[in-house]
């Protein structure tokens, strides 16, 4: 048996998760579509730069918070099951690996950003610095 990567576990998240691009997604809110946006960075990462409402969530912390059983819960994203949620990292590695999780734990329309907070940013879309100050567990 070989032994796995890193991008061996992105590639097969992206097998089987849907993606959106980081215009489709701005168009959306824009228009007002309820998109919860999930941003798995880590803290340091977001407060140099981010969507504006968007939810942290690190990657290390998105099952307790999605999981209404735990401490760790996070009303925004537990309670988003059934209502559109994308979630965006860096790159899209991490959100591809944290979406395929979400529709484990019975999420049925998540979405990764595709190219995450870099397209986001090379497109010219909003941001905004600064640390988060949202909802926590």
């Amino acid at each position: 048996m070989s032994e796995k990567k890193l991008m061996d576990f992105i590639a097969e998240a992206r097998q089987n998760v849907r993606e959106m691009s980081v215009t489709d997604l701005a168009e959306a809110r824009a228009n007002g579509a309820d998109w919860l946006l999930v941003d798995v960075r880590e803290p340091y990462e977001y407060e140099k730069g981010h969507v504006p409402e968007s939810l942290l969530i690190p990657r290390g912390l998105l099952e307790g918070a999605a999981d209404p059983n735990t401490p760790h819960r996070i009303e925004a994203l537990y309670s988003a099951r059934e209502k559109p949620v994308a979630v965006m990292c860096a790159t899209g590695g991490r959100s591809a690996l944290s979406v395929q999780r979400l529709q484990e734990m019975g999420f049925t329309n998540v979405v990764n950003v595709a190219g995450g907070y870099k397209n986001w940013e090379s497109e010219d879309l909003p941001v905004e610095t600064g640390a988060y100050t949202g909802p926590l567990p």
